[in-house]
């Protein structure tokens, strides 16, 4: 039999470890991220953690939607009730691997950037939003020539958002 170093080897352990990430982040992720944060202890091989992420589905742990995992009420109830059961060192590895994840999904959860197709000729109305977490801060809508130039403007914005926000400001105030 193969030894495994790391704090985790038991199933339970695993899912406890699963639903400490999952409520850890303010989006659903693909099951390729959750590997990657979850695999933060070598004594955890991915048959056993895909069998786990799988039986939290089941057990209606975990909503799979679009290919992206979440918590259910019933998931981070239970995982914050589990989760000081984890070794400490394996919930500080944890809560390190899911800080900049955190960072960019709080950050992408406040630029929303939408396009509409105008009826003739192809033309767009690309609607660009930021928000500081309690409400929008700026929302304005913007003529594209076609979907090309729409999606580009989406990228820019949700790319540059604070920048422009901030540009835009500074350029009103001007006197």
């Amino acid at each position: 039999m193969e030894s495994n170093f790391g704090f985790i080897h038991e199933k339970l352990d695993i899912k406890i470890l699963i639903l400490f990430i999952l409520r850890r982040l303010p989006e659903p992720i693909t099951l390729d991220v959750l590997t990657d944060l979850t695999m933060c202890d070598d004594g955890i091989n991915y048959f056993d953690f895909a069998n786990c992420v799988e039986e939290l589905v089941q057990t209606e742990h975990l909503r799979l939607k679009n290919g992206r995992y979440s918590l259910t009420e019933k998931g981070r109830r239970n995982g914050e009730i589990t989760e000081v059961n984890l070794p400490y060192s394996v919930r500080m590895k944890a809560e390190k691997s899911t800080t900049a994840l955190r960072a960019v999904q709080s950050r992408n959860s406040m630029i929303k950037t939408t396009h509409k197709k105008n009826d003739p000729g192809g033309s767009c109305t690309v609607t660009l939003a930021l928000s500081d977490g309690v409400g929008e801060i700026i929302s304005m809508k913007l003529f594209a020539a076609n979907e090309s130039q729409a999606l580009d403007l989406e990228k820019g914005f949700r790319k540059n958002a604070e920048k422009i926000y901030n540009e835009l400001i500074k350029l009103i105030l001007e006197m």
